[in-house]
């Protein structure tokens, strides 16, 4: 497996499974703008052979959020091309055409959370914790936080935590939607890419439905969301692929559903 490595990001691809890490463990690995430049340039241009992403943080913390020194002193309109920075980055990680599992730990603060939430799967380390320290520093969530922390932990929940500085611990963060998964301290790494192999088993087009079109119908008025969901369906189980799996299922050569958590 080999590493490309550029502080502030590093990048492997073992097998299928990317592993892109976020390198200022300094830092507590906040982002600055060379951080949200490479993230986007690393997810528009993966390789093919890319089946699912790994993406976690290096030293004691996924992301403590936005470098604030990054700031500096911005009229409005360079706060707007910022944010628009960050909006296009994030977009590039949910819509960049392969599952992303982001494996947490220590802080997931701020932007860091915002990053988090654009990926489509997330473990959280027992020691993870979330946070929204935006409404104490007087500024605003402008990573796409307002528009994908909602539908994870709804709007009141959100509020709550800008409000007050209210924070979560990642066990309790589970059964509110910050993650899908726990991890024991130094897991999580390993469980990311356990989840990472299992995803990248599915067909790709299985797989592009859930992420690209999954969203969106439920985003839809009903009436349009069955729609797309007909036109996906379709589209998925006359792929070559979903025939030979549908077949070897109905010849018995493939194992039936059993709970494995």
């Amino acid at each position: 497996m080999l590493e490309r490595r550029s502080e502030p990001l590093a990048v492997a691809i073992d097998d299928g499974i990317a592993l892109v890490r976020l390198a200022r463990p300094d830092k507590r690995n906040a982002l600055d703008s060379a951080s949200i430049a490479g993230l986007e340039r690393i997810f528009t241009e993966l390789p093919p052979a890319v089946r699912a992403v790994v993406l976690h943080g290096e030293g004691d913390h996924f992301s403590a959020g936005l470098d604030l020194s990054d700031l500096e002193e911005r009229d409005a309109a360079a706060g707007l091309a910022h944010s628009r920075l960050w909006h296009r980055a994030f977009e590039r990680i949910e819509h960049c055409g392969v599952p992303v599992i982001a494996v947490l730990h220590g802080a997931v603060v701020g932007g860091g959370l915002e990053l988090a939430a654009s990926a489509h799967l997330r473990v959280a380390e027992r020691g993870a914790f979330y946070a929204l320290p935006e409404g104490s520093r007087g500024i605003f969530v402008g990573g796409g936080g307002s528009v994908r922390l909602p539908r994870l932990i709804g709007v009141a929940r959100m509020m709550d935590m800008m409000l007050t500085g209210r924070t979560y611990g990642a066990e309790e963060g589970v059964s509110l939607g910050f993650s899908q998964y726990l991890a024991e301290p130094g897991a999580g790494l390993a469980k990311g890419v356990e989840l990472a192999r299992r995803v990248a088993e599915n067909a790709p087009l299985t797989n592009f439905a859930l992420i690209e079109a999954l969203p969106r119908i439920a985003d839809s008025d009903p009436a349009t969301g069955l729609l797309l969901e007909s036109l996906m369906s379709a589209v998925a189980q006359a792929a070559p692929e979903a025939k030979d799996r549908l077949r070897a299922f109905l010849d018995k050569r493939a194992g039936k559903v059993v709970h494995r958590g």
